[in-house]
């Protein structure tokens, strides 16, 4: 070889190892790979995140992960209870005498008078900011937060000695505090009365028009005084202590939040991806991103990110001092996909929504990378060097 050729290739070679080793430390890539995320949990004195094995006991754990509850929340199981008259309601009172010429009976003009001639019927009334109606000769009478039998008996009462033997019927025409208020993803957002009955979230949810999103992908609030929970449709309809009675004031708001999760890095789709089920493990979501990526991604690096509540980090890490009272933890799943037996542990994994499903690149992805990075570079030159061998320059 001419001694020009020689430096010339020398100085090809000299610049391919350097672009090399550039390239080492500057190749692209899609994410984390596994031991990024294995390091970037930190120290057991400054943790960033938990980093959790996926085993048989880790998914036992993670079935008392309950979704949240109406039942536990609200604790009510029981029966409604009657309604009671309240500030706004509309108020009739009627009222009869024993006979005739007393203060709400017809005088006796013949030896036969008319039915009704012995009853009265007051003007239908609001019950007023103060919580009274008025009743003539009985004055304001208090009837807020009373039932309609206990308001009859007071008037009764206030009667005595100025009627005659009165008796008295009242009733609620209009009735304004014991209503739900249901609002969001409903045919009719409006105020829905409470029957005496008694009335479930679904008969409301029915009175109101029926939902207009798909059934999995709503979610019904109930807010009542201080405390709002929020559960699944799906819940609501299988499970009847879920369906709980509805009181006085309540509001329900039915919200579309389809569930999905997001699928990252060497998968075979990339994307936010919709459960189109009720829920789905693992495996499913593999299987809806894609799966993994045969040239590129490493089977022992599957991950799952994602905030747990505090009873269940607490179950997985009793120690950490990432675990606070009232607080969300981030925690990180491994799967490890090499392993027959994960395939298992795989299909009882729950998907929540919100997940990321990461699967990081195998280690030998990047010196592919190197690899194609040289050859892009070395593919001139080397044409170069055998058209001048050619024609020995």
């Amino acid at each position: 070889m001419p001694k020009s050729l020689f430096i010339a290739a020398r100085g090809l070679l000299s610049g391919a190892l350097c672009l090399g080793m550039a390239a080492c430390s500057s190749v692209s890539g899609s994410g984390p790979s596994a031991d990024d995320v294995v390091q970037g949990a930190g120290t057991a004195e400054l943790p960033r995140y938990e980093l959790v094995d996926v085993d048989s006991q880790v998914v036992d754990v993670l079935r008392h992960r309950g979704p949240d509850s109406f039942l536990a929340h609200f604790g009510d199981y029981r029966p409604s209870v009657e309604p009671r008259i309240g500030v706004g309601d509309t108020i009739s009172v009627t009222i009869w005498e024993a006979g005739s010429g007393g203060l709400f009976s017809a005088p006796l003009v013949s030896d036969r008078f008319s039915t009704g001639a012995n009853s009265a019927t007051i003007p239908d009334q609001v019950v007023g900011r103060d919580g009274t109606i008025t009743v003539p000769y009985a004055g304001r009478v208090p009837v807020a937060g009373y039932t309609t039998r206990a308001v009859q008996t007071v008037i009764e009462h206030a009667l005595e000695g100025k009627a005659i033997q009165p008796q008295v019927l009242v009733n609620v025409r209009n009735s304004i505090s014991n209503t739900v208020t249901v609002t969001g993803e409903v045919a009719n957002g409006a105020r829905v009365p409470l029957s005496i009955k008694g009335d479930r979230v679904m008969d409301v949810i029915a009175a109101a028009g029926g939902i207009r999103a798909p059934v999995n992908e709503t979610y019904v609030q109930l807010s009542r005084g201080p405390v709002t929970a929020r559960v699944a449709m799906t819940k609501v309809t299988s499970e009847s202590k879920e369906n709980i009675y509805l009181r006085p004031n309540d509001v329900l708001t039915l919200i579309r939040d389809p569930q999905t999760f997001i699928a990252y890095g060497a998968t075979g789709q990339n994307a936010e991806i919709p459960f189109d089920a009720e829920g789905i493990n693992l495996s499913q979501a593999l299987a809806k991103a894609g799966g993994l990526v045969d040239s590129r991604s490493d089977p022992a690096g599957v991950f799952i990110f994602r905030f747990e509540p505090e009873e269940v980090a607490r179950a997985l890490r009793p120690n950490s001092s990432l675990v606070q009272p009232g607080y969300s933890t981030p925690i990180v799943y491994r799967l490890n996909l090499r392993d027959a037996g994960s395939l298992f542990v795989a299909q009882s994994f729950h998907i929540v929504n919100r997940d990321l499903l990461y699967v990081s690149n195998a280690p030998i992805t990047s010196a592919r990378k190197v690899m194609e990075v040289v050859s892009l570079f070395l593919a001139p030159a080397s044409s170069g060097l055998t058209v001048c061998a050619a024609v020995k320059c």
